[in-house]
């Protein structure tokens, strides 16, 4: 390769492929409902700026690293933006041969920078790699089925979204297009040694757009290993990188729960026994410039390994199966209660354990966030995380400490005692927390009535909190709700009594209606079957502010007894 080239002669002739230990694909795509800039539509618009502006000098991509070994080419740096490309260039053949035959230099255009015969110019990383040939280069998959990552439901999302970009372009678009991108400039650094790649990579990033801590920090520990490993080195590489495949194999399927950085923390709060752990880069440094770094790599690299694995079970089999883990996961907000769970995890408690450990920790969780307060929960139970140990793998001195939170009235501990709890719930509430309780209150009426089976959380279609009296008042009367005086604008309307829990789409038909109206659509979840019962006949009677407080303070007491 050389080092300043255009990218079809960075491509051509060349296998290039994205080594197991390295990231899955991670760049978003625009979704239908949301006007977020995701990074495939800044790639197309800056295309479409760039054809535009009708300017003299090539297209830039930037600089590509690569570990050069047998003709092949992994990406150390740039993957990103050349799965980017290629599944670009792949929607952008699709569409320019449902239009004609392609001429013979676009015939080797698409050989040189996709496929020639049976040899794949780029490939993704193995576990994706089949889905990348047969979605985006063969396209002999077209449905959604069997998508076992979330990187392979990227792939699958870029490309659907530039076929659908490219859908209407005419011809003259997609040529000069292909023109654009072919001919557009890069530099490029192919080394043979693989210390060389991970130092340029660590150097290059510290100066760049930062790569998360993940992967400075597996850069990292490869090159101590490259520098200090003497004649055990590629052994400890390759038990390294191979680590890391399973890492990134975890990272694809609960990313969307819980971000990778953050996994590496609570790995650290375990591994050195403190939650006060709290910069990953800054303690991994320190220990790295210590005597014999080597065993502490190798032993945290095991114990990161582990973590992604405990916490894919616990997002994944655990979570569907087990109603309690569904519960705190449903909670959100949890980051103080998962060195907990990867302790469990790693000291084999009983999935029951890990659930009534959950359920625990779950009311700490929404005592914390419902009151708000500035006292630090860390130095509360720091010493019984650090007595959590495998020794005695014995979850009740947390279960305790948590109860003495609860109860307590010795002013050090109580800031989370159940006054203080009750106190919280009177007046309006973040409105994911007050999901979250109308749905244990759901799951309460259920309990007591005929229902009988308990409602998970992710089984109510995007999740709403309905204002049963609307914020603003209805123009046409009568409404059916109390009069909208000062007070029953600031001691009703935003309060559990007057929550409901509804769909998205159930709230949207019924968003400002009156009362009466809304009445006769209450009928899906108990709680509002029970708004229902509460005014019989919303002809005569109104929703007042003494049935709101009323079912208020039922509210509240049912989350008392359960939290």
């Amino acid at each position: 390769m050389e080092s300043s080239t255009i990218i079809r002669k960075m491509m051509a002739g060349n296998e290039i492929m994205v080594p197991t230990y390295q990231r899955a694909y991670s760049w978003e795509t625009p979704i239908e409902t949301s006007d977020r800039k995701t990074q495939t539509d800044v790639f197309l618009s800056d295309l479409e700026e760039y054809s535009r502006s009708n300017a003299k000098t090539p297209y830039y991509f930037g600089h590509f690293l690569f570990e050069e070994k047998n003709q092949k080419f992994k990406v150390i740096d740039g993957q990103q933006r050349l799965t980017t490309i290629i599944i670009f260039l792949s929607a952008l053949f699709t569409k320019l041969k449902t239009i004609r035959a392609l001429s013979e230099k676009e015939q080797f255009c698409y050989e040189d920078m996709i496929k020639r015969g049976s040899e794949f110019r780029f490939l993704t990383v193995d576990y994706d790699e089949q889905l990348f040939i047969d979605y985006v280069i063969n396209q002999a998959k077209s449905d959604h089925n069997g998508l076992e990552t979330e990187s392979s439901r990227r792939i699958v999302r870029a490309f659907d979204f530039f076929k659908k970009q490219l859908s209407e372009k005419p011809e003259d678009y997609l040529i000069k297009m292909l023109s654009i991108i072919s001919e557009a400039t890069c530099t490029t650094h192919p080394v043979q040694n693989e210390s060389e790649a991970i130092q340029m990579f660590i150097f290059q990033n510290d100066r760049g757009k930062r790569p998360s801590n993940l992967e400075i920090v597996k850069a990292q520990f490869m090159y101590h290993v490259h520098l200090y490993g003497n004649n055990d080195k590629d052994a400890l590489v390759k038990e390294i990188k191979n680590r890391f495949e399973k890492i990134y194999k975890s990272i694809s399927s609960i990313e969307y729960r819980i971000n990778e950085d953050d996994v590496l923390l609570y790995t650290l709060r375990v591994y050195f026994n403190s939650l006060w752990e709290t910069n990953s880069l800054s303690r991994i440094n320190k220990r790295l410039v210590e005597d014999n770094p080597i065993d502490f790599i190798m032993s945290f690299t095991n114990a990161l390994s582990k973590s992604f694995e405990y916490l894919s079970q616990f997002f994944g089999a655990d979570e569907r199966t087990n109603f309690k883990i569904h519960s705190l996961i449903a909670l959100g907000g949890i980051a103080v209660a998962l060195p907990f769970i990867i302790k469990a995890y790693r000291y084999d408690l009983a999935l029951d354990e890990i659930g009534n450990l959950c359920s625990s920790l779950e009311s700490l969780v929404l005592r914390h966030r419902l009151i708000g307060t500035r006292a630090d929960i860390t130095s509360r139970i720091n010493d019984v995380f650090e007595k959590f140990t495998e020794s005695t793998k014995d979850i009740s001195p947390i279960i305790d400490r948590i109860n003495l939170l609860k109860t307590t009235t010795d002013w050090w501990w109580a800031y989370w005692n159940n006054d203080k709890l009750k106190e919280s719930l009177q007046g309006g509430i973040n409105h994911s927390v007050a999901k979250y309780i109308l749905w244990k209150y759901e799951n309460h009426l259920r309990a007591q009535g005929k229902a009988g089976y308990i409602l998970r959380y992710d089984h109510i279609m995007l999740p709403e909190l309905e204002h049963i009296a609307p914020t603003t008042e209805p123009e046409l009367k009568p409404h059916g709700y109390d009069m909208y005086d000062d007070d029953f604008r600031n001691q009703f309307l935003n309060c559990l009594g007057n929550y409901l829990l509804l769909s998205k789409s159930h709230n949207a038909s019924i968003h400002n209606d009156s009362f009466p109206i809304k009445h006769q659509d209450y009928k899906w979840l108990e709680q509002q079957r029970e708004v229902q019962s509460l005014v019989p006949d919303p002809s005569k009677d109104i929703w007042s502010r003494d049935i709101i407080k009323s079912r208020k303070d039922k509210i509240i007491n049912v989350i008392m007894s359960n939290c």
